[in-house]
């Protein structure tokens, strides 16, 4: 018990050190380079260069904040979808729930009239907003996921993932037909963040999405035990005296409020929340409150590395980090599908 502790300890070291590293590669490449020297020195305001600040403050720092907290909230999600359903495949994005999120955000932004890019950003509380929609289509989405998933009282998984590949493609293409009747300038914008995108994050998008995810997290990590009693089955659950259908559906609607402050300002983004618990319990074994605190390390590492990547291959264009995550992500699920498989 105190190797796994010892383990875990360094683990999160590690982990914090890759994200410390990852934050200042991105913070420091760019079309527009800065040194370290100059970085702090306006960050504790010894050097008043405008320039500095403008790219610093406004650009550079909160897209480091919000992929950070956005693969935090992905992997949390992920973490849990995993642990409840005992299938090593499912993910957020897979199942349909980021779709569902993602098409009431569209309807949002059609409705509203409301972009998700920095320039355009003119009524803060319509941006407050938006997470509660895409929780509303994100729990749409579960909600049907589940009922259909059922069969004879239990959780199918078969049905689980054919009926989250059925349900993100309604969703999808409920997005699409909706940002196709936009104006041309809209469409592009719904278009970017559709595909997964950070680059226009702004200090309003860091505070909307902020409480969900630290309140959230807090809860889960709480309530980490329960999924190590997934583990042992829904009657094993049952004859310890614990309610499997209620602690499913708060948890449940847990995992949907972080995937929909996530996709509210981050677009769909899937495989976080497939990949980092994965990598966790690789690192850590399979005690849940351990994969907690290495997923959310690892998604938030993952997510900030993915956008450095996305921003400088192709500069001054630049990759959606979710097309970066998707080439990433695609070969890791075709392996792990061959492994359980096998």
């Amino acid at each position: 018990m105190r190797h796994k502790k010892f383990k875990t300890t360094i683990t999160v070291f590690v982990l914090l050190g890759c994200i410390l590293f990852a934050s200042y590669i991105h913070m420091t490449n760019g079309v527009f380079d800065i040194s370290v020297k100059d970085i702090f020195k306006t960050i504790l305001g010894i050097e008043e260069n405008e320039q500095f600040k403008l790219v610093i403050f406004e650009f550079r720092l909160p897209r480091i904040i919000i992929a950070a907290v956005v693969g935090v909230g992905l992997a949390l999600a992920g973490v849990v979808l995993q642990g409840m359903t005992r299938n090593p495949l499912a993910d957020p994005g897979i199942l349909g729930i980021n779709a569902g999120a993602g098409a009431a955000i569209v309807l949002f932004m059609f409705f509203f009239q409301v972009q998700v890019t920095q320039a355009d950003i003119q009524d803060w509380l319509a941006i407050l907003l938006m997470p509660i929609f895409g929780f509303v289509g994100g729990g749409l989405a579960a909600f049907i996921i589940f009922s259909f998933a059922y069969k004879q009282k239990r959780l199918d998984m078969q049905r689980l993932i054919l009926t989250g590949i059925a349900i993100n493609s309604g969703f999808s293409a409920l997005s699409m037909y909706f940002s196709l009747k936009m104006n041309a300038s809209d469409f592009e914008a719904a278009a970017v963040w559709m595909n997964g995108s950070i680059y226009n994050a702004d200090w309003l998008f860091v505070w909307t999405i902020l409480p969900w995810v630290v309140i959230l997290s807090i809860y889960l990590f709480w309530k980490a035990h329960l999924l190590d009693y997934f583990q042992l089955g829904e009657e094993n659950m049952v004859s310890l005296g614990i309610e499997t259908e209620v602690e499913k559906r708060k948890l449940m609607m847990a995992s949907v409020g972080l995937v929909s402050a996530c996709v509210s300002v981050s677009g769909s983004i899937g495989f976080i929340g497939l990949i980092a618990p994965h990598i966790a319990k690789q690192l850590v074994g399979n005690h849940h409150r351990s994969v907690i605190v290495i997923s959310a390390l690892m998604g938030a590492f993952l997510l900030i590395f993915a956008d450095f990547i996305g921003k400088t291959v192709f500069a001054p264009s630049e990759l959606s980090v979710g097309i970066v995550v998707s080439i990433i992500g695609i070969p890791y699920f075709l392996y792990l599908l061959v492994k359980t498989k096998s």
